[in-house]
């Protein structure tokens, strides 16, 4: 005959335990890629107008030779 000790800290057995941590998990993931998210984003933010050279003839007012 084969003994079995009843685990009552089994994951699978308490539902009410094992949905709270499920829940706490994909929050923490939620916030980590919120997090990681944002940080991208501000490390590729816009840093500024750049002086980019345009040609006379094509300005608003254009200037022609």
């Amino acid at each position: 005959m084969a003994h079995t000790v009843e685990n009552t800290n089994d994951f699978t057995r308490d539902w009410v335990s094992s949905s709270r941590f499920l829940f706490y998990v994909k929050l923490a993931c939620i916030v980590a890629f919120l997090v990681g998210g944002s940080f991208k984003l501000w490390q590729h933010r816009y840093k500024g107008k750049p002086k980019v050279q345009v040609n006379e003839s094509s300005l608003y007012e254009p200037k022609y030779k």
